[in-house]
């Protein structure tokens, strides 16, 4: 590192929030830690975040870009000079003490990054979480990541580069989402040593089981594992899985899940083969 304590870039796409990126900001403050810069990526068509930015004892490099959670992250990259590098939503909050433990941690020169996972205020977690501390593989990352817990080292983002525009919030595609596991696969297969840790947590709403998060996410899962060049075993796994998760649904006769589970299987389908189609139309 190049100092004591290393220094944090904190990657931050905004459109349309403003009291939810407020708190994000008092959660910063309240860090109390030396060495943090907000590269804060506005794609908003106004000034609604100039007075949410106003007398705050923060380093904040303000940027804009078009729509697009990727082209923004893009964006920010391109200012990144910290240590360390970060991609907090800009209504998730980080619990006090967070990046001193951060910090701390990749202080071993032997960790490449750092992935947590996210809870809501009321302490409650998504039940996909794992609980297991563990190195991450591009075969057990599925649940032991996601994009406002990940912190990885200068060197490594700088070794990825750039986010693929095809995924995220705002990419215009049928697979809007996953965009940070595309970004971990390509950092573990260059070599990167990332560990998960569960009791890194980042605050942040827990979703709900939406038909159309479903479609959404399983798609995404789906252009990854056809993107990547996943052998036909795991692939076969990711699609046994929210099959199984429709039966158990249906035994407990939960039909909210099972329809997400089925919406999830759908996606993840149509996800692999429209990747397929995109390679071979490029």
């Amino acid at each position: 590192m190049s100092q004591a304590s290393p220094s944090f870039d904190l990657v931050v796409a905004t459109v349309g929030r403003t009291d939810e990126l407020g708190r994000f900001l008092d959660s910063l403050e309240a860090q109390e830690y030396p060495h943090v810069r907000v590269i804060l990526v506005d794609q908003n068509g106004d000034e609604r975040v100039t007075p949410i930015l106003a007398g705050r004892d923060l380093s904040v490099e303000r940027l804009r870009s078009p729509l697009g959670l990727s082209r923004a992250r893009n964006v920010g990259l391109d200012a990144v000079s910290a240590d360390l590098v970060a991609f907090p939503d800009d209504d998730c909050v980080y619990p006090a003490g967070l990046l001193s433990r951060v910090a701390g941690r990749l202080g071993d020169e032997g960790l490449a990054g750092l992935t947590g996972r996210s809870e809501d205020t009321e302490g409650v977690s998504a039940a996909s979480w794992r609980q297991d501390r563990a190195i991450l593989t591009d075969e057990n990352l599925w649940n032991r990541a996601i994009s406002f817990t990940i912190f990885l080292r200068r060197d490594v983002v700088k070794s990825v580069g750039s986010f693929d525009e095809q995924l995220g919030l705002g990419s215009g595609t049928p697979w809007s989402s996953g965009e940070e596991i595309d970004y971990l696969v390509r950092a573990i297969r260059s070599g990167a040593r990332i560990e998960y840790d569960p009791t890194l947590v980042v605050t942040h709403d827990v979703r709900a089981d939406d038909e159309r998060i479903g479609a959404r996410d399983g798609a995404s899962v789906g252009y990854l594992l056809r993107k990547h060049g996943y052998p036909p075993s795991a692939v076969g796994r990711m699609l046994v899985r929210p099959l199984g998760g429709v039966a158990v649904s249906l035994l407990h006769r939960d039909l909210a899940r099972s329809r997400y589970q089925l919406a999830t299987l759908r996606g993840r389908i149509r996800g692999y083969r429209g990747a397929k189609r995109s390679k071979s139309s490029a």
